[in-house]
């Protein structure tokens, strides 16, 4: 790899970074400007803004006829935002915050979205109809989402992005500096996008492996640096509930929004090839069901939980890379991974949760049973 290519993979991912933190800030300044309420913000321009490097770079991958590494980069995202944010997060702050609506609402949700979109590339093609069908569901979820955070008063769901929309710093600022990170926000992105994408390109041709597996990995952790600041920041000062909620809900705008909108205006809509319908997508798809269990002990997820999700991160990049190089000992590799690793993950899940189902049982049947008083009258 020479270092004119590593250097424009740098420059692309700083000014990924560096420009949606820009359009963040900018928006929600603007947007706190014309009365909207911080939940409201947090839901649109937030979700919006964490995301958009993702967006960038799918958009610039389908527009070069690069789709291996438009679906690398959601998926690749996705399964880095759960195994190694939250891994990350939870081995730093130690145990983190699971809000019960993330249990209960979010994650099911990802999984019906993840699933969805598994469906839709059996045919080798997300398309430009199921690219609308994507972008109707996510409408449908932020009107629900919104409408019930304003009924419910005591949500903060803008925590970590409080600084954006202080009374302080907007008198400070004016709406047209405010519109300048905007738009330089925006500039950044599709620069970031075009020089990643173009970087990418190079390492695979280079390195000799997929663009798929570029974008599944490097690519996929360089757009989703926003996320792993955010969420470690957050971890690290102790703010626990806010790391898992960014993982969640950046991974439901990708899926929703990221592969939407590439799908309804890439040309050919986006090629999905057999490695990420077989191996990549399904691992997706673990991932987010392997939160449930964990998640559902205690509603927190704890150091040693976030050190086996870096465990089988680094797992899963392992067999990325001897796949991708046909090394001697991809097949034992697999079959070690199907056989023993695979099926002990998914009985220690179950021990987990079975164990925590009848913890929670003695502790209802624990309790003190409230009678009524009697009635001093004698009737």
């Amino acid at each position: 790899m020479d270092l004119g290519t590593l250097a424009f993979f740098v420059i692309g991912v700083v000014a990924l970074v560096v420009g949606a933190e820009g359009l963040v800030r900018g928006a929600a300044r603007l947007a706190a400007r014309t009365g909207l309420s911080p939940i409201v913000i947090g839901l649109t321009v937030v979700a919006f803004g964490t995301s958009a490097p993702e967006l960038a770079v799918s958009l610039g991958a389908a527009f070069a006829d690069e789709p291996d590494l438009a679906i690398g980069n959601v998926v690749g995202s996705n399964i880095a935002n759960v195994l190694l944010v939250l891994g990350l997060s939870a081995v730093v702050g130690g145990s983190l915050v699971v809000a019960q609506r993330i249990v209960r609402i979010d994650v099911p949700i990802v999984i019906g979205a993840s699933v969805l979109v598994l469906i839709f590339s059996l045919n080798g093609v997300i398309g430009r109809v199921e690219g609308f069908v994507l972008l109707g569901l996510l409408v449908l979820y932020l009107v629900w989402t919104v409408l019930g955070a304003i009924r419910d008063t005591s949500t903060s769901l803008v925590v970590e992005y409080t600084v954006a929309l202080d009374h302080e710093k907007l008198r400070a600022s004016s709406p047209l500096t405010d519109l300048g990170f905007v738009v330089v926000g925006l500039v950044l992105l599709v620069i970031g996008s075009q020089a990643l994408v173009s970087a990418a390109t190079d390492i695979a041709v280079q390195l000799g492996v997929s663009q798929l597996v570029i974008g599944l990995t490097v690519v996929a952790v360089g757009t989703s640096l926003p996320e792993i600041a955010t969420s470690i920041l957050a971890a690290a000062r102790g703010e626990r509930d806010l790391a898992v909620g960014n993982a969640i809900g950046s991974n439901l705008f990708n899926l929703l929004a990221v592969l939407g909108a590439t799908a309804v205006v890439a040309p050919n809509g986006i090629a999905v090839l057999d490695g990420a319908l077989t191996i990549d997508i399904p691992v997706m798809i673990a991932t987010s069901v392997a939160c449930l269990p964990l998640f559902f002990t205690g509603y927190v997820l704890d150091r040693w939980e976030g050190a086996v999700f870096l465990v089988f991160y680094a797992a899963y990049v392992l067999w990325l890379l001897l796949d991708a190089t046909e090394h001697g000992l991809r097949d034992n590799y697999a079959t070690a991974m199907i056989a023993f690793v695979v099926p002990l993950t998914a009985l220690t899940l179950g021990v987990i949760v079975m164990r925590e189902l009848r913890r929670r049982r003695t502790v209802r049947e624990a309790a003190p049973t409230v009678t009524a008083p009697a009635d001093a009258s004698g009737d």
